[in-house]
């Protein structure tokens, strides 16, 4: 219920973490007094925006002093609102350029491995995004079931969201703690309720803020009472009750979901590819499963590419001619169908966010992996030890 998400929250004052900016000559000193708003600064000048290294004290207020290096500085290399159609991910200058569009939303969807003891909502509230909402995957998610965070119902996906604020009109970049980890999953979970119009935020808060972006430290109360809503909401359809107005309507695309029963069938049939995005270790069998009680192994017929190869050493997302060596070398054909797999349905989505900057955008994610494939007595399991 509400209460339980809020007892998991740290309050505290609302501040704002800046960067604190060279000691300027008397000269630009004076200049910073005389200060315009960055959106109306792009607006007469083609878009230029104040260089990073000079413009630290800026970038979340969205002013900027009045001196000639603004005049000369970058160009930004995105018109606003022009958010990529065949790209999965933006960039956190393009973000930044366009924070401030009324119909495009943040979502801050951190979510971490329970063996990494870190807490997703405390994080959001030392530091996020300014005006980022905050998704709670684990509580976002079908309550009927023992596997963690599984695609909750169309009715509780749709009543969760509203809650939140997010309208159908939304343009939505979702990003997390890590730099690319569990926003991939949020974004498989929107374009799989028929919402396209998402993207993630590559290199995520790391990249951000290593662009030296600001961030907000704790959340306004109307941010943690969405958040505390949306986690309501899901409680009451879940136990047959009404909820609040629905703002967002959903169009299920079951074609981006498979089941266990859908990946069994395909073992025979090999009509799709399944490729899980486990480590290697996990994936022949040799080391254990960070879950109690599930099998060491992987699914007949699978092929392994752990979803870290997705992604560069600062987390964002590799250039397309990389990720399709990464896809030739084990032996995947792009030509043909894939489905993606991991442990709990959340780095297989990496995979899938890869798989469409290739052009293959209707990839298929197990939804159950691992946890629930390797948790059955029944289902037929492979290890380095049995092939």
């Amino acid at each position: 219920m509400a209460s339980s998400f809020l007892t998991k929250i740290l309050l505290g004052p609302r501040s704002i973490i800046t960067h604190h900016p060279p000691i300027l000559s008397s000269f630009f000193s004076v200049r910073i007094a005389f200060c315009i708003p960055n959106f109306i600064w792009k607006r007469l000048f083609s878009i230029q925006t104040v260089p990073t290294s000079t413009a630290q004290n800026t970038k979340l207020t969205g002013w900027a002093p009045c001196m000639a290096s603004s005049i000369v500085g970058r160009r930004a290399a995105y018109s606003t609102r022009s958010a990529p159609t065949n790209e999965p991910v933006v960039s956190v200058d393009w973000l930044y350029d366009n924070l401030k569009e009324p119909d495009i939303k943040v979502v801050d969807a951190s979510w971490y491995m329970p063996d990494e003891q870190r807490n997703p909502i405390q994080e959001y509230q030392v530091a996020h995004i300014p005006g980022a909402l905050f998704f709670d995957v684990d509580g976002i998610a079908d309550r009927t079931t023992k596997l963690p965070h599984m695609l909750p119902s169309e009715e509780a996906f749709a009543a969760a969201v509203s809650a939140l604020g997010i309208q159908n009109k939304d343009d939505l970049v979702v990003y997390d703690g890590k730099g690319l980890f569990s926003a991939a999953r949020v974004w498989w979970m929107f374009r799989v309720f028929g919402h396209d119009r998402i993207w993630v935020l590559d290199g995520g808060l790391p990249r951000w803020r290593a662009s030296g972006y600001d961030v907000e430290s704790s959340a306004s109360s109307d941010a943690i009472l969405k958040a505390s809503a949306a986690s309501e909401a899901i409680e009451k359809v879940y136990q047959g009750q009404a909820v609040g107005p629905i703002t967002f309507e959903t169009k299920f695309q079951p074609h981006l979901v498979w089941s266990l029963e859908q990946v069994t069938r395909n073992i025979d049939e090999q009509s799709h590819q399944l490729i899980d995005a486990r480590s290697k270790p996990r994936f022949d069998g040799t080391a254990p499963e960070p879950r109690k009680g599930i099998r060491s192994g992987h699914v007949p017929g699978s092929k392994c590419i752990p979803f870290a190869q997705m992604l560069d050493g600062s987390q964002t997302l590799l250039p397309a001619d990389d990720l399709k060596k990464r896809f030739d070398q084990e032996g995947i054909s792009l030509e043909s169908p894939v489905v993606t797999s991991c442990g709990t349905g959340v780095t297989a989505c990496i995979l899938a966010l890869g798989l469409h900057r290739l052009g293959k955008t209707n990839v298929p994610v197990y939804d159950g992996s691992w946890s629930e494939w390797g948790a059955q007595s029944d289902t037929p399991v492979e290890s380095s030890q049995t092939e």
